[in-house]
């Protein structure tokens, strides 16, 4: 009788998974700031991290950030909003003749609002009552916000003082809140007079004077809007991610058959989702007129209701990912704005630095050789562009913005997973 031998079986540790946690943004940011650092010595574009810069990204991000969180809640909830930026063209109007009405901006702000959530509740009715296509009808929003703007805008801003049939008189200003500077009659400063950051940022060290204009940026001048809009991206972590209200509302635009099974009203959880994106692209709309403007002009959006649903899918349908890829695009978007050619020039310089660093990743971590060398050459070719130009021509930095966001979904395409039932028809008993 022969014995049988078992070979015991070893154990092998699972797998960890790579978690994004406060330490590893924090050490992400300060190792971002010292390449930035290092290429503003290099090449002498100073305005790369001037407080100037980092203010103007911040008011350009705003907007783009409330209308891509616009459009997170509404497809957390299984509906596509291609209409945001109709909502948001709604939102510069109603935003600017509220505060226009009762000269106070802050009626203007819920007036915005409530001007994006009406056309919320026509995308709504549409698409989860009627079944219509989320594309379909999304485009129509656009069409419809379009022309109720361009109709109000002559029938009532035309007879005002300084307004007229594509613009809106001098809107009320906001008031705004800093740590330094000089104070006014719609200017709160803690500090008033001192600026010890200004004068660490005009030393031009290597890193703390970045670091001086990072935050001097961040901390002068801000808009209350501006304070209220950040606000917003907590917010919605805590109400979709930590609140039972949150859970079905995904629920809806992953599993919306089971959600029913299990006695959740689908059709009111997508109501109440569209309804919110509606509101939050007004408030991106109102904050163009308002705080951006201080003025209503017609096409004032831009496509930013587009460059918003572009963070949702930079952000991979979640708040934070949508709030980095806002302020990539606003801190795009404010370079070209300052020193134009030899900001973006520089700019050059730190992207041919991540693609390498990038590449390296991929084939030392990933054991992925083709796109390591595709990585790899695309660095390449990007600092020899660098090394053979001395600025970028203006007719380019001005698309600057929108190559960034292109590419950066390009990158990040292969590592998104959309809600399951995002877009797709749902009829109520289904489940039955």
């Amino acid at each position: 009788m022969s014995a049988v031998t078992t070979t015991p079986a070893v154990a092998v540790p699972p797998t960890g998974k790579f978690r994004v946690t406060w330490p590893v943004i924090l050490l992400g940011a300060a190792g971002l700031l010292v390449l930035l650092s290092l290429t503003r010595i290099v090449t002498g574009a100073h305005d790369i991290t001037s407080s100037g810069t980092v203010s103007a990204a911040l008011y350009l991000a705003v907007p783009i950030g409330l209308a891509g969180l616009g459009g997170l809640w509404s497809e957390r909830s299984g509906v596509v909003n291609i209409g945001l930026e109709g909502m948001m063209i709604l939102g510069t109007w109603f935003g600017a003749w509220g505060a226009l009405v009762t000269g106070n901006p802050w009626v203007g702000v819920v007036a915005g609002a409530l001007g994006g959530a009406a056309a919320g509740v026509l995308h709504a009715i549409a698409t989860v009552t009627f079944g219509v296509d989320h594309v379909v009808s999304g485009v129509a929003i656009i069409l419809l916000g379009t022309g109720i703007a361009k109709y109000l805008s002559a029938l009532i801003f035309s007879t005002m003082p300084g307004g007229g049939d594509t613009q809106s008189p001098r809107i009320p200003a906001m008031q705004s809140i800093g740590l330094w500077g000089p104070g006014g009659d719609n200017r709160w400063v803690l500090f008033e007079g001192a600026d010890p950051l200004r004068t660490l940022e005009t030393q031009r060290w290597f890193f703390v004077s970045d670091l001086a204009g990072l935050l001097r940026g961040l901390t002068t001048n801000v808009s209350l809007f501006t304070i209220l809009a950040i606000l917003l991206v907590p917010f919605s972590v805590w109400m979709l991610w930590r609140t039972s209200f949150g859970l079905r509302l995904r629920a809806c635009g992953e599993r919306p058959v089971a959600a029913e099974s299990l006695g959740v009203n689908v059709y009111y959880y997508k109501y109440v989702a569209v309804i919110v994106s509606g509101a939050l692209a007004g408030l991106g709309g109102a904050f163009l007129s308002i705080v951006a403007a201080g003025t209503y002009r017609e096409g004032q959006t831009g496509g930013r209701g587009f460059i918003g649903l572009a963070t949702v899918i930079f952000g991979n349908w979640r708040p934070g990912g949508l709030a980095a890829g806002a302020g990539l695009f606003g801190y795009t978007d404010a370079l070209q704005l300052r020193q134009g050619g030899t900001s973006v020039h520089a700019l050059l310089l730190v992207v041919a630095l991540l693609l390498a660093a990038v590449g390296v990743y991929q084939l030392v971590r990933l054991s992925r050789n083709r796109a390591a060398l595709i990585t790899g050459g695309c660095a390449v070719a990007v600092l020899a562009l660098f090394m053979i130009t001395d600025t970028v021509p203006e007719q380019f930095t001005s698309f600057t913005p929108h190559l960034t966001t292109l590419l950066v979904l390009a990158f990040a395409s292969q590592r998104l997973r959309m809600p399951a039932a995002d877009g797709l028809p749902y009829r109520r008993g289904q489940a039955k």
